[in-house]
């Protein structure tokens, strides 16, 4: 879908400059300069297809008519892929490293709620360490996969993860580079889902994006490959050192809380403990990449 847009999108393009160069008309070649300088950018795209319309109407000529014929392409949209986290890391992991690779520009928003949601809350490679789910009844026994840092090893793939809930101001920063990065984007979002059992239901979910940002159990952080070509580091790490009790936001949740129910408290602290230090493992490793010179 996204090549056959582009594609068309190409052929305007081309027709468009057929024009330009036929022409005497000054208002048509600088309506179609501007939109040609525009042509990658999402920056007042609208308004620009709309004079380049106008100038081509006013033209009047077959080759005018024929780029008119698309019209519908002048204008720069936005392409964006949604789907969750056992799409994202799981099931569909082979084809989003593909997009991603391509180095085509499209967006990737992923909906990480650590489980297979959908199917009954079967244990995805995004769940952590210590949650139970179906086939890990006894809670995961493996660290969960870092998505966005296999994704900004291409170094050209601008990466962001965001929890609307901890800093909605950081969540539209990233949404705004992504689309705005000419290249491929991916926005991980934790979303609380109803298979967390979370105290207080789903109506608190903004307040436990909060709480998982300020106890390191979820990290905000930007990858805009745009700023190493200024020589800047691209890694911007949005999340402060956690202060919050990691271990009671855990116990806030039936699918960590559940497993005192199953097994001595000791086995359970334990567990808990493992993944508390990969979180803590994780934020090192984005401070590191945050200071890179």
């Amino acid at each position: 879908m996204y090549l056959g847009y582009k594609q068309l999108r190409s052929r305007a393009k081309m027709l468009v400059e057929e024009t330009v160069a036929a022409t005497a008309s000054e208002d048509l070649k600088a309506a179609a300069q501007a939109w040609i300088d525009g042509y990658d950018s999402a920056e007042n795209t609208r308004e620009i297809a709309e004079k380049l319309a106008e100038a081509l109407k006013a033209e009047g000529s077959d080759s005018a008519k024929k780029a008119l014929d698309y019209e519908d392409f002048f204008m720069k949209r936005s392409q964006w892929i949604i789907g969750g986290d056992g799409w994202a890391y799981d099931i569909g992991y082979g084809g989003l490293d593909h997009v991603l690779a391509t180095g085509e520009d499209v967006n990737v928003l992923v909906l990480d709620t650590e489980v297979y949601s959908n199917t009954g809350g079967q244990a995805s490679k995004s769940t952590p360490q210590g949650a139970v789910a179906q086939f890990a009844a006894g809670g995961k026994h493996v660290k969960k996969k870092d998505l966005g840092m296999m994704a900004m090893s291409y170094g050209y793939v601008y990466v962001a993860q965001v929890a609307m809930g901890s800093d909605k101001n950081q969540l539209i920063k990233a949404f705004t580079e992504a689309e705005a990065y000419h290249g491929p984007s991916l926005v991980i979002c934790y979303a609380p889902c109803i298979n967390h059992g979370i105290k207080g239901g789903l109506k608190v979910a903004q307040l436990r994006e909060k709480q998982a940002v300020e106890c390191g159990y979820w990290h905000l952080f930007r990858f805009n490959p745009s700023l190493a070509a200024e020589g800047k580091n691209p890694f911007s790490l949005d999340s402060k050192e956690p202060t919050a009790d990691f271990f009671e936001f855990l116990k806030a949740e039936v699918r960590y809380n559940s497993l005192y129910k199953k097994y001595d408290a000791d086995v359970v602290d334990g567990l808990f403990q493992r993944c508390y230090q990969d979180s803590r493992d994780r934020y090192a490793s984005y401070v590191k990449k945050a200071t890179e010179a």
